[in-house]
């Protein structure tokens, strides 16, 4: 059967309904085995014909004459198949074809009658066969399994459990099969039908619960089927295994016709690999028989045979499962599906082909029976032949003359008898055999003949042995081994195993002692009876026990064993001559009896011990007490006494030869130590030498030369205010040494808490910064020594760096200094050695002692700080009683909750009314107030630091730390203890820190305040309201700020977080005689209230065992942003010094176009497309081709200015090619590259780039272009095409001259780019592709990435200036040293300079809320004293509310102005004076007067006198004693001044720039004379010689926060007409683009530099609503939005401040009218 093709049968369905219901029509003809095919596209088209073995029409109805059964399929293929099955071969059945076109019917079938498949019929016919067999010697079994392929992975459809992949391994013999796969045994066809029910239904239930159907998954049914023969002859049970594989292919289909595409495309590939490996398997195997049979038959036959084709089976599981049924051992047969209707044209065109390549694989199928077996009867057959070879030339008659030889060898061969009587039945014979020798010899060929013939007979025997006969076999053999194995001495286990372990018990014998004790005692020699001789393999006479090595001779000694009429046996040893052989340490030369225990040395390195089991047993019957010995008797042993034996004293000769290391060791340590000390010494001067030289090259020496005294100059009172401010101010500036503190000390903290991580403490450490204010006063163990003397000093409170503990396990946090945390770490070292010593338990045990010697904890109270709040007591001074609401806010500036408390002044003689019950009184407390003490308070807390007569309000005095920024006016870190002194600036003199005596208004006014007198009043704890209920137990308790030891404490209260407030209730009188001291504080002080609760609950998230989590809260995930990389240092500029910046002279934000240019076919170099997908503003990915010559264009866009002058481009390099976004800027680049200069100057911009804001002062234009080639770098990441998924980034950095600069400045981007392949059609990116059928955005606008620069000029500095010198201080940042344990602690990394700028924000947040807290109480004040004098109570005036507006910072300050009114206000508000006059005139005269190009372009909005203006335009506007004037239309420059509403954000007195000029005909002679002070100025200044400037370029970080986006329209100067353009906000800038579909930035507004401006009266001028402005210091910008609300969001968006105070504003407004 070798050598057949598979059979190949096709099949046509009938139309299904789809097919009929679209009219098709059928394409297939059969005749006889040939099917044809027509073309329904091109009829005339030849039609194509297959050859086949079988062609089943199956189209029409059963009635049809041709129509092929289910029945006459099996017929030709089933019963065929199962007919090779029974023969002993593999069988194969599968069928392929497209998605329903009848396979899954043509195998499996229906359930109706005459509807079963080729698998149902075939088993049944199996067993029916089997069933049949009459024959007693045969016997079957069968055994089936069902898997099912899908996606390349098998799973098992008859075991439920198996519901995993399963795996497919490959046998050496077995070839591949399935692990795990279960095979059941069947026996019957009931059984197997079942289990293919059940089968069916686990792939049903499982396409279900999978998305799968039965179209995307391969069935593979396997029937193993086994026959056992039994030869009663000869006793032979032969054995045939025939596997039947029986498989439904998956459906295939087109792509185009399943309309699959993008993911489904790709996963429908993915499933149908195994049937495109399939085709791939059948067109090898195809090719390969094809070659075969061409080989054989050809002319060729004899040339060198072609090198086999590689069959790719492993490729697909399905291929690599049956692979023995393609090509290899197996009967195979196809069936081919086809669909006859003519859309499906392409697919049965594809599967018939499919079929025909498959018919030409020929598989070499054998018979699987047993090996033995097969090999039997070829034997017999072999046999038989050469008898007949024996026969034709004539000897046969040796077989003949001798049947008891020859019959019987082969009867008992064959019968599976020992051929041993055969055999010597044949030797017995020799002088017959002999005989014939002589006929054997001219026989030819005989001689071979015969041996031939005993030698299979031989085989034969062997082969058939029984089992028993092998036992038989293999059991004599062991004993010949175990007899010749004691025969050389050494002892095995009676089951013949562990060898050498088991002592005998009466012969003596000897056991080997080695060095290593796991070696010892594993070999054992017997002492027999008579001689045993010892010695080498080599000697004359036989050795009993043989050894050797270097000094055993021939025959080195014997034992003599020799046994006593009383039994005892008595052992001897005899040394021969010149043989080294010691007894116990002792050579022995004559004979020595041994006794048990012995140590017996031969030669130097053979040690055994001698022993005797009975001498043993007698020695412990007679001394049964006897000690065991100290020392154990082994090798070591034996050898110490073998020395001591010799007078060989080893631990002298050791300690001898380890002097001698000891002194060689001490020389040369002592040469390497001097050798290393010379090389240190010579480095050390090198690199002071390399210092010396960078000093000098980086830091000049300061010019020497004295310069000539200059003439003393007279400061005014305002400057030398000012210096002293500014002298303080930086004198006691503290947060660079902090940062100095964070930096130095990261590495102690962090190495305790990977200490924490390791010894699995719950305990957390991080830095945080403490300042020493009201709401967060440092304790006492946290302030150094010298900080009480610091204190009568510091005008700014004292901040530190510490150290957060937090407890986890006891929910508890902690503050420890630097040094307590570094006493700590010295503990928590010590412990961390003692944790590998201590056991588990006892660490656990100390664990649970929160105190005591575990440096991790600390002791923790009960209560815990909740919050602070301050009372004022201002209403004290008008006898009105008040309740206040006040909010208890923690160190962190948390509003925690809130509480009422009441004051109120009462007489003292007064009785406390009866509250009932639950409220607590208290008697009255007398306090004390000595002037001396409270001046010593106050200056300690708030010393005199004022501005004195200025009339500069302590707001603008508030500058951020840190932040150069003038207009940024929140309050600082430093400054926060201004607002802690509740005095005005009138109160703060620089000349005498003491208070000014109360005038006599105040004296007549406070009657019942008299000094001396005993004043009363009393303090009532109302409620707590909004604590959380994670404090249990809530108490308050009160004092007097200067009075900490004196405080009065409620009764603590159970605290659930729900139903009502908290009511303490708690009444407290407090008597008081009246001081100066006292009415100062009661104006300015408030009462400290501090509200405790016990935390019950912990406050931080669990961790992980040992995994740290980090210790801030993690923030919202924002896009990925490129890190700003370091500038590409340059190769052809030389290495200059860096000049020191000084004061900044002016700042530009400039907006950088990049652009990368390639050559087109055309010869014009086009911009590269650029990706903007990212979303990100400034990004984008450059979409290049491989190998194509590109330049880079670069743009620079920036308002113009006098100072900024390109002048030309020094160098342009590229560099720092890598994959990743950062780039390891420490290592040098052997890549950069210095691209040659094109071109480059001012330019005029092209229309697109052309906006709004160009059509009355146009922006300035550099561009500069150069040639890049990429290759140039040798870099493959440029060289290649670029992976997919990867990108490739390079750093780009220009170094531009600009005018009067002591140097070039350097723009420097990082560039993102794909490379494709020279030939790729790039699509444009998805943000531009929706914007081509809009017509909005052409694609050249958007091929370009964006960066936004700030460009700083500074003069240059004096290198000695102690500014200077600090910022040259080299810090070590031990923050990236690494500590053991670091990789434990899970990305944590200790705080540090954003720790700064936290504490910052939150000491601005500690002082707003304080400043809010004051205002609360004194706008609650003024509404109690207006009520009161509306019912006709006189009471002492507070200030009006018209005067409150106008003098906003003196109200809050003091609200009732008892320190006597300011110089301002010397007469009544309602007759304003001449100085206001003149100011109102001049406004108005502004305010109506249009500007032109030039005085709109000065800075014309920031003269000192306007400064003044805008302080008090809002009151002079609201006067009603102002005429009204008449309004005349404003352009969008005159909107820049902010005179109506807002306030500028500087303090500087810029004078207007040299272009800038006045022309304003209408001014009054006052304001004509003041505009012409800057004209008379500019010629001096133009004669001065120009200060050269340091530049410096920074690249602006894009903020991922958006604070609002959408349209805004612009107001285009000179047409009047208003321009929409989308606006994003990103915090401090404002990005401007043509449309929401732009992908690139058109303009940006610096917010920190613009003043936003709202005005209702501005909108009535302009007659347009929802209007604002933003002013610049280049121009003025009028915006529109699309609503009210929309204009307030944008105004949030842009100033929130401004935002804010406008929305107050109109509360107050609707509150009035509804008043009204």
């Amino acid at each position: 059967m070798a050598g057949a093709s598979v059979k190949v049968a096709v099949r046509v369905r009938p139309f299904n309904s789809r097919e009929m219901s679209r009219e098709s029509k059928c394409i297939i003809q059969m005749s006889g085995s040939t099917t044809t095919i027509l073309n329904p596209k091109q009829p005339k088209e030849t039609p194509k014909s297959f050859s086949f073995d079988y062609s089943y029409w199956s189209h029409t109805t059963p009635a049809d004459i041709n129509y092929a059964s289910q029945k006459q399929v099996y017929q030709d293929i089933g019963e065929e198949m199962l007919q090779h099955a029974f023969e002993g071969y593999n069988v194969c059945i599968f069928a392929y074809g497209q998605t329903g076109a009848g396979k899954s019917y043509t195998m499996m079938g229906k359930q109706e009658k005459d509807q079963q498949g080729i698998i149902p019929q075939l088993c049944e016919d199996l067993f029916s066969r089997i069933n049949d067999t009459t024959n007693d010697n045969m016997s079957y079994s069968v055994e089936v399994s069902y898997m099912e392929i899908y996606c390349e992975r098998v799973r098992d459809l008859l075991n439920p459990k198996n519901k995993g992949n399963l795996r497919v391994r490959e046998h050496p013999l077995m070839g591949p099969y399935v692990e795990d796969l279960s095979k059941l045994a069947v026996t019957s066809y009931n059984d197997i039908q079942d289990l293919m029910d059940s089968g069916n239904k686990a792939r049903t239930v499982a396409a279900t619960n999978m998305n799968e159907t039965s179209s995307r998954s391969h069935a593979v049914f396997n029937i193993i089927f086994t026959q056992k023969r039994h030869d009663a002859e000869t006793d032979i049970t032969t054995e045939k295994v025939s596997k039947i594989s029986l498989v439904d292919l998956a459906g295939s289909e087109r792509a185009d016709s399943t309309g699959a595409k993008g993911t489904r495309l790709k996963e429908g590939a993915n499933i149908n690999k195994s049937l495109t490996t399939l085709g791939k398997v059948i067109s090898a195997l195809a090719e390969m028989s094809l070659h075969f049979s061409l080989q054989d038959s050809g002319p060729n036959k004899n040339k060198k045979k072609k090198k086999t084709d590689f069959i790719p089976y492993r490729d697909s599981v399905l291929t690599w499962l049956l692979r023995e049924n393609l090509g290899g051992n197996s009967r195979t047969a196809m069936v081919a599906a086809l669909s006859p209707a003519d859309i499906n044209y392409d697919e049965t065109l594809s599967t018939l082909r499919y079929a025909d390549r498959a018919k030409q694989i020929r598989c070499n199928a054998v018979i699987n029976e047993d090996p033995n077996n097969k090999l039997i009867r070829e034997l017999k057959d072999e046999v038989a032949r050469l008898r007949d070879l024996l026969y034709a030339q004539g000897l046969g008659d040796i077989i003949d003359t001798h049947p008891a030889a020859g019959g019987s060898k082969l009867t008992n061969a064959i019968a599976g008898i020992s051929p041993s009587s055969s055999l010597s039945a044949l030797s017995s014979r020799a002088a017959s055999v002999a005989s014939l020798h002589e006929r054997i010899m001219f026989a030819p060929g005989s001689e071979e003949a015969i041996e031939r013939l005993k030698e299979t007979e031989k085989i034969i025997a062997e082969l058939n042995e029984t089992w028993e006969e092998k036992l038989r076999r293999t059991e004599a053999i062991r004993m010949e081994r175990e007899a010749l194995l004691a025969e050389m001495g050494v002892a095995m286990r009676e089951d013949g195993g562990t060898l050498g372990v088991f002592s005998p018990k009466k012969t003596p014998h000897l056991v080997n002692l080695n060095e290593d004790p796991l070696m010892s005692e594993c070999l054992l020699y017997y002492i027999k009876d008579g001689i045993t001789r010892v010695g080498r393999e080599d000697a004359e006479k036989r050795q009993d026990i043989v050894l050797s090595g270097h000094f055993i001779k021939e025959e080195h000694c014997l034992f003599r064993s020799d046994t006593k009429t009383s039994g005892e046996v008595i052992v001897t040893l005899e040394p021969c001559e010149g043989a080294d052989t010691y007894v116990n340490g002792k050579k022995v030369t004559e004979p020595s009896i041994l006794r048990s225990g012995n140590r017996i040395i031969m030669g130097k390195s053979h040690v055994f011990r001698f022993n005797h089991p009975e001498q043993a047993r007698q020695e412990r019957e007679r001394t049964p007490c006897a000690e065991t010995p100290a020392e154990p008797v082994d090798w070591a042993f034996a050898q110490r006494e073998l020395l001591e034996k010799q007078g060989i004293d080893m631990k002298q000769e050791m300690e001898q030869r380890l002097q001698e290391l000891e002194d060689q060791y001490r020389r040369e340590r002592e040469e390497a130590n001097y050798l290393l000390e010379q090389q240190r010494l010579d480095y050390e001067s090198k690199l002071e030498a390399l210092q010396k030289q960078m000093d000098s090259r980086y830091y000049p020496e300061a010019n020497e030369e004295e310069e000539e005294p200059e003439d003393e100059v007279q400061w005014t009172e305002r400057e030398f205010e000012l210096a002293l401010w500014a002298f303080r101010k930086w004198k006691w500036y503290q947060f660079t040494s902090l940062r100095d503190l964070l930096w130095g000390n990261a590495i102690f903290l962090k190495e305790a808490n990977a200490i924490s991580v390791e010894l699995k403490k719950k305990v957390q450490f991080q830095f945080v910064l403490l300042t020493d204010t009201l709401y967060s006063p440092l304790p006492p163990d946290l302030l150094p020594p010298d900080a009480a003397k610091d204190r009568e000093k510091r005008p700014f409170p004292r901040t530190i760096v510490a150290v957060e503990v937090q407890d986890q396990k006891n929910g508890a946090t902690h503050y420890w200094t630097l040094e307590k945390l570094r006493q700590r770490l010295d503990l928590m070292r010590e412990m961390y050695d003692r944790a590998a010593e201590v056991p588990s338990s006892v660490i656990e045990d100390c664990d649970n002692v929160v105190t005591g010697g575990d440096p991790f904890y600390d002791r923790f109270p009960w209560f815990r700080l909740v919050g602070r709040a301050f009372v004022y007591l201002s209403n004290l001074l008008y006898p009105v009683p008040l309740v206040h609401r006040v909010a208890i806010v923690s160190e962190k500036g948390e509003v925690k909750g809130f509480l009422r408390v009441a004051v109120q002044a009462i007489s003292a003689d007064e009785e406390a009314p009866d509250y009932g019950s639950g409220v607590r009184q208290s008697g009255t407390a007398k306090i004390s107030f000595d002037d001396q003490h409270f001046e010593k308070f106050q200056s300690e807390s708030c010393p005199a630091v004022g501005m004195s007569r200025s009339g500069t309000s302590q707001e603008e005095l508030r500058i951020v730390e840190g932040q150069g920024q003038v207009s940024d006016m929140g309050p600082s870190a430093d400054e926060v203890n201004n607002n802690t002194c509740a005095v005005t600036p009138e109160d703060l003199l620089l000349d005498s820190p003491e208070k000014p005596a109360p005038d006599g208004p105040l004296e007549t006014a406070l009657d019942h305040l008299k000094l001396g007198s005993i004043f009363t009043f009393r303090v009532t704890v109302l409620q707590a309201s909004s604590i959380s209920a994670e404090y249990a137990d809530i108490f308050c308790q009160f004092n007097f700020i200067h009075r900490h030891d004196e405080a009065f404490s409620t009764e603590p209260l159970k605290n659930t977080g729900r139903g009502p407030p908290l009511g303490f209730y708690h009444v407290q009188n407090i008597a008081v005689e009246v001081t100066k001291s006292f009415i100062e504080y009661i104006k300015s002080q408030p009462i400290v209230f501090e509200v405790f609760g016990h935390y019950q609950q912990h406050p931080f998230p669990p961790l992980c065992k040992d995994v740290l989590s980090p210790l801030r809260p993690s923030r919202r995930h924002f896009p990925r942003v490129m890190p700003l990389s370091k500038p590409v240092p340059a190769t052809k500029l030389s290495t200059m010094t860096r000049p020191s910046a000084g004061p900044c002279q002016c700042k530009y934000d400039l907006m950088v176009f990049f652009e990368i240019c390639e050559l087109e076919a055309n010869g014009d170099y086009i911009p590269a497309v650029v990706d903007h997908r990212g979303g990100v503003p400034c990004h984008g990915t450059f979409l290049l081709h491989q190998g194509i010559q590109r330049r880079i264009t670069v743009t620079l866009v920036h308002e113009t200015g006098s100072l900024i002058r390109w002048k030309e481009v020094r160098e342009l390099v590229v560099g720092r090619i890598r994959n990743t976004p950062e780039a390891d800027e420490s290592l040098i680049d052997p890549n950069i590259l210095s691209l040659n200069i094109l071109s480059s100057g001012y330019i005029h911009p092209s229309q697109d780039d052309r906006q709004f804001l160009d059509s009355d002062m146009p922006r300035t234009f550099y561009q500069f272009e150069t040639a890049w080639d990429s290759s140039m770098h040798n870099s493959l990441l440029l060289n290649r095409v670029t992976p997919y998924r990867e990108k490739i980034y390079i750093t780009l950095s220009a170094y531009i001259e600009m005018e009067n600069c002591t140097q070039p400045a350097v723009i420097t981007k990082d560039f993102c780019m794909v490379f494709y392949s020279r030939d790729a059609k790039l699509p444009a990116s998805r943000s531009i592709r929706n914007l081509f059928g809009s017509g909005s955005l052409r694609a050249s606008e958007s091929n370009r990435v964006t960066g936004v620069y700030e460009l700083s000029l500074c003069r240059v500095a004096d290198a000695g200036s102690p500014g200077m010198q600090r910022r040259r201080r080299r810090v070590l940042d031990t923050s990236v040293a690494y500590v053991r344990g670091e990789e434990n602690l899970a990305g944590w990394r200790p705080r540090s300079d954003s720790l700064i700028l936290d504490h910052q924000w939150e000491l601005e947040k500690l002082s707003l809320l304080q400043e809010v807290e004051k205002t609360r109480h004194y706008l609650l004040l003024r509404e109690k004293l207006e009520t009161t004098q509306r019912l006709g109570l006189e009471t002492l005036s507070p200030c009006s509310s018209e005067d409150s507006e106008s003098r906003s910072t003196s109200c809050i300050s003091s609200p009732l102005s008892v320190d006597g009114a300011p110089e301002g206000r010397t007469s009544p508000p309602e007759t304003p004076s001449e100085r206001q006059k003149e100011l109102a005139v001049k406004c108005l005269r502004l305010l109506t007067h249009t500007f032109n190009r030039e005085y709109s372009h000065s800075h014309v909005c920031i003269s000192a006198s306007e400064s003044k203006l805008s302080e008090m335009s809002v009151t002079l506007m609201r006067d009603p004693s102002m005429p009204a004037l008449g309004v005349t239309t404003l352009t969008p420059s005159s909107t820049c001044p902010s005179l109506v509403e807002g306030r500028y954000n500087t303090m500087e007195v810029r004078p207007p720039q040299v272009s800038s000029r006045a022309d304003s005909p209408d001014l009054e002679p006052a304001v004509e004379g003041e505009q012409k002070k800057s004209p008379a100025r500019r010629p001096e200044e133009e004669k001065e010689p120009q200060r050269l400037l340091v530049p410096d370029i920074q690249e602006i970080r894009v903020s991922p926060i958006v604070s609002k986006k959408g349209y805004l329209h612009f107001l285009e100067p000179h047409t009047n007409g208003w321009v929409k353009r989308f606006v994003v906000v990103r915090r401090p800038y404002v990005y401007i683009y043509n449309s929401d579909k732009d992908a690139v930035e058109r303009a940006i507004l610096n917010l920190s530099k613009a003043q936003v401006e709202y005005s209702e009266d501005q909108q009535a001028m302009l007659k347009t609503p929802n209007t604002f402005a933003v002013c610049t210091e280049h121009r003025g910008i009028l915006l529109q939005a699309s609503s009210d609300k929309d204009m307030h969001d944008w105004l949030y968006a842009f100033n929130p401040l401004l935002a804010g105070s406008i929305r107050s504003k109109l509360s107050r407004r609707r509150t009035a009218q509804m008043r009204i």
